[in-house]
């Protein structure tokens, strides 16, 4: 079921979209003079990576504003049409590198969905807690950062201290802290070890005092009121028009989210609710992110309830390394390592789309397949992206220090937009 963050009385979402532009419109109708063409970026800090905005300005208005994309760019589709399945897997970490978790298990996905494989309830388990630990971080992540743009420096030191927690989790999982490249097709590298239980155990004993301590900095918080109310709204039937997915849409109100639409990892016998905005502000896009903490974190303890045991890999024995004991002890499993290896999976013809909800939004893979280990094509759907095409549209009519807000409200992350 849905929730409702904020509720306001008879709003009139696109009217007051337009207030501003209207507003600005009428007080310069007899202004004279030049405007001007402004960059920010692709440098500036508020811009949350390499991302370049052209803003032309009357006075301290801006008039048209326009992102330009492409600083950062990688090829990383290109790159996948010359790997095996399970190389890529590295690549899909440098994506939205704020949930390298979640990106591994959308990408893995895809591919076996092309295979035609499914996980054991165990190995789905471990997907869907990565998948929501991801959600957390990135969230955690891009609220303190929201913040400290809008100027409030305390939030961001309180939702950095628990992300580093989430590191050190990761750390026992995976080994890596950052880019983890945990997952395979087919399953994972290993399984989530007692360190890890315990240790996630504890996080979630104490995560919802933490949640409410940034809820009490920030969302009666005088200056942040004046800074996100009302600025950036993002009317409904723009947001569907322009395909934005994720927080960013829901913030709109709109009730869509593939853990509900399109179930995958057993979501559907999981008991949460999909927090959804009613202006489509900044502040609506906050206090999304803020209720959907809560969500997964009552996602996570219900998953650590019902852990099931079994195995964590698919039984398909071809398509997956041997382990390294057998590999030292038996011809045919060195030999069958030296074909995964060297080959790949041999997957079948076709091609195949799967969509993810990751913290950004919709983070789909398409894949074409004429057969063999390699894909023939691969294409990215990176919600950063989508997300990013609205500017042009909500930007104008506002001022200069209001585009730091608006930014850090989309929460985009320029590693997918430029994938």
């Amino acid at each position: 079921m849905s929730k409702v963050v904020r509720e306001i009385e008879a709003p009139d979402i696109a009217s007051r979209a337009q207030q501003q532009v209207e507003a600005y419109q009428e007080s310069t109708t007899d202004m004279i003079g030049e405007k001007l063409v402004l960059n920010m970026g692709p440098s500036h800090p508020a811009t949350h990576g390499v991302l370049r905005l052209v803003l032309e300005l009357d006075g301290e208005i801006i008039t048209k504003a326009i992102p330009d994309v492409g600083y950062l760019h990688r090829g990383d589709e290109k790159i996948a049409e010359n790997m095996h399945y399970n190389q890529f897997v590295p690549y899909t970490d440098r994506l939205d590198y704020l949930a390298p978790l979640a990106n591994n298990v959308a990408y893995v996905m895809a591919v076996e969905k092309l295979l035609g494989w499914e996980l054991p309830a165990r190995g789905q388990a471990i997907r869907l807690i990565c998948c929501e630990l991801a959600r957390i971080s990135s969230h955690l992540l891009g609220m303190g950062v929201f913040a400290m743009d809008c100027g409030a420096m305390t939030v961001f030191l309180y939702t950095f201290t628990e992300r580093e927690k989430i590191y050190n989790l990761s750390e026992h999982l995976t080994g890596a802290r950052f880019t983890t490249s945990y997952t395979r097709v087919g399953g994972q590298t290993r399984d989530m070890n007692a360190d890890f239980i315990n240790g996630l155990n504890k996080f979630l004993a104490e995560l919802p005092a933490h949640i409410d301590e940034i809820d009490q900095l920030l969302t009666r918080n005088k200056i942040f009121l004046d800074r996100t109310k009302d600025v950036g709204i993002i009317p409904a039937d723009r947001a569907i028009a322009y395909g934005i997915t994720g927080p960013n849409l829901r913030a709109s109100g709109v009730d869509y989210d593939l853990r509900k639409a399109h179930p995958y990892l057993g979501y559907e016998n999981f008991d949460f609710d999909i927090p959804l905005g009613s202006v489509g502000d900044c502040y609506d896009r906050y206090l999304v992110r803020l209720e959907e903490l809560r969500q997964s974190h009552r996602i996570l303890v219900q998953a650590m309830k019902k852990l099931p045991d079994g195995p964590y890999n698919v039984a398909e024995a071809k398509g997956l390394l041997p382990k390294k004991e057998r590999v030292l002890m038996s011809m045919e499993e060195l030999i069958h390592h030296f074909i995964i290896a060297t080959q790949g999976i041999e997957a079948p013809p076709g091609e195949v789309y799967f969509g993810h909800e990751n913290p950004k939004g919709e983070l789909g893979f398409y894949i074409n397949s004429k057969g063999g280990g390699v894909p023939h094509r691969l294409k990215i759907r990176s919600p950063s992206f989508v997300n990013l095409s609205i500017v042009p549209e909500i930007v104008p009519g506002h001022m200069i220090s209001d585009v730091p807000a608006i930014l850090g409200s989309l929460d985009f992350v320029m590693g997918e937009c430029d994938r």
